[in-house]
């Protein structure tokens, strides 16, 4: 509550209980959200914290905290579950923020943006100016990122809102181009089919869509990945090939879908959510990809069952996992929700049988192995490495110790 200096006998003492911790941490964002102006009166200009902002990051912490609370067998769970849905829903309600809803892929096109200037959707962002400050960040995710995994495709939901488990309109993966077929919208827009080349540009060093897709590591040209699933969500071909550190790719930081499952799903951890809160919620996201709407009592997928939560738990949790795809939540959201054994499952990328080899590779350059799913062989971009059979100690792994730096 006040100021240390490196003689402030308060950095020798013992370390504070993680409660007592919470409960500044919860004082200080109820702090912000009350005192923070709504708006700054500079045209929502990128840098500035306000109101809305300060809600987005109380619902964001608070849902942390309360299912952390929940699911590792710690006491006050449902106080900061309800600080996160109130948050959230006072941001719903009264904020001034909404879902991008322009072109034929809004969902895609918000992230691909290179001024976010006045998009509603967008909470916090940083701009990046040439001759202040610049960055290299899509490069780095053209070259270095490895693709999506074959578990994270095959999360996204069927047309008829079904699972690939339950759904009769999944024409499985043994033409590549079909894991798009009757699919959730955001998987077309998140990974690239191959006959969306040309519009997203994604090709050699000049740009040009000249090579055919999915190219995997060890190929020749273009852009590979390890898993043969290109992720395509935030590329944006002009800023990808820009100069070292010479880009203006704008951050987001806060926007306003993560919001909407925050609020969705800390109302259906404390067993209030009903049906016109989904409505306002996670079917707002469904709309705008024309997916059909969550109900209150959808089917189980039996790859989830072991969970031991409700099957409407289970799909609150399948939405934040499509819709904030590679936006820095998933880790920390198995740990909360203390599934950290989770990740000792392998990862693998697209099927890789004689078809699919002779038809993308008929050279064999590839150097990702494969491994085999119920006899089919998939790429396993971590065979071979530390990480081929990935360990996950419980409880230790889900804290990290605190940095030497």
């Amino acid at each position: 509550e006040h100021e240390l200096t490196t003689e402030s006998e308060e950095l020798y003492a013992p370390r504070t209980p993680r409660a007592e911790v919470m409960e500044k941490v919860l004082a200080d964002l109820t702090f912000a959200c009350e005192n923070l102006p709504a708006n700054w009166n500079d045209g929502n200009a990128p840098g500035r914290l306000n109101k809305w902002a300060a809600l987005a990051v109380k619902s964001r912490i608070c849902l942390f905290e309360g299912t952390w609370r929940k699911y590792h067998g710690l006491a006050d769970a449902n106080k900061f579950l309800t600080e996160a849905a109130n948050a959230a829903e006072e941001l719903i309600k009264n904020g001034p923020h909404s879902l991008y809803t322009g072109g034929e892929r809004p969902y895609n096109t918000v992230k691909r943006m290179t001024d976010l200037t006045g998009v509603k959707e967008v909470i916090y962002w940083r701009k990046y100016a040439t001759g202040v400050e610049v960055n290299h960040f899509l490069n780095y995710h053209r070259s270095y990122n490895g693709g999506a995994t074959k578990s994270a495709v095959e999360d996204y939901l069927c047309t008829d809102g079904l699972p690939i488990t339950l759904s009769n309109l999944y024409k499985g993966d043994e033409v590549y181009e079909n894991i798009f077929e009757n699919r959730d919208p955001r998987l077309r827009q998140t990974v690239m089919h191959p006959a969306d080349q040309p519009y997203y540009m994604m090709g050699n060093s000049t740009g040009k869509p000249t090579d055919v897709y999915p190219r995997i590591k060890g190929m020749s040209g273009g852009q590979s990945s390890s898993t043969g699933y290109h992720v395509i969500k935030i590329f944006e071909v002009n800023a990808s090939y820009a100069g070292y550190n010479s880009s203006t790719t704008p951050v987001i930081t806060l926007a306003y879908p993560e919001v909407l499952l925050n609020y969705a799903e800390a109302k259906a951890e404390l067993g209030t959510l009903d049906q016109a809160g989904l409505d306002m919620s996670i079917n707002k996201l469904r709309d705008r990809v024309g997916m059909p709407h969550l109900t209150l009592n959808p089917q189980m997928d039996p790859r989830y069952a072991h969970w031991g939560v409700s099957s409407l738990i289970v799909e609150i949790r399948r939405e934040r996992r499509v819709e904030l795809f590679m936006e820095g939540f998933r880790y920390d959201d198995l740990r909360r929700w203390k599934l950290g054994k989770e990740l000792e499952k392998k990862s693998y990328g697209m099927r890789w049988d004689d078809a699919n080899q002779s038809r993308f590779d008929p050279t064999k350059k590839a150097t990702v192995k494969t491994g085999l799913v119920d006899g089919i062989p998939y790429l396993e971009p971590y065979k071979g490495t530390d990480y081929e059979n990935p360990k996950f100690e419980e409880p230790k792994h889900y804290l990290w110790p605190i940095p030497l730096n």
